[in-house]
């Protein structure tokens, strides 16, 4: 059974960009988790480990909701939601440098605005026909 606010011709464009940028996040966190790879040390071996276990779980579960924003599931904003909120409280730490504050301040901002817009909202919470 298929419903017609999965159908990708009716997606809005702002839900598309916010899936995009979704995705991004989870790309970035599996180029962070490989960085962490390449950087092993034999004394932090455990530590290096779990992190790079978070990185990736994490990027799977980002992954996987930037796939159900596509997709117009209603399960798939809550965790976005609270993703981009962390990514606000630690853009606008106050140990960020200037960059990592506009970039990863900025995609936060950029994806809440896109799946708060009406027109997302619209396709996120209608009912199914």
């Amino acid at each position: 059974m298929t419903d017609a606010s999965s159908n990708r011709q009716d997606l809005p464009f702002a839900l598309r960009l916010g899936a995009g940028l979704v995705g991004l996040e989870a790309a970035a966190l599996l180029a962070l988790a490989a960085v962490e790879v390449s950087s092993l040390d034999y004394d932090r071996l455990a530590l290096g480990f779990t992190t790079t276990a978070f990185f990736v779980l994490y990027a799977v579960a980002l992954g996987a909701c930037a796939y159900g924003l596509w997709r117009c599931k209603r399960w798939s904003r809550s965790p976005v939601v609270l993703t981009e909120l962390i990514a606000l409280g630690v853009a606008f730490s106050g140990d960020s440098t200037v960059w990592v504050t506009v970039v990863l301040g900025g995609l936060a901002i950029a994806t809440l605005v896109c799946i708060f817009l009406p027109a997302s909202t619209a396709a996120l919470t209608s009912p199914p026909p």
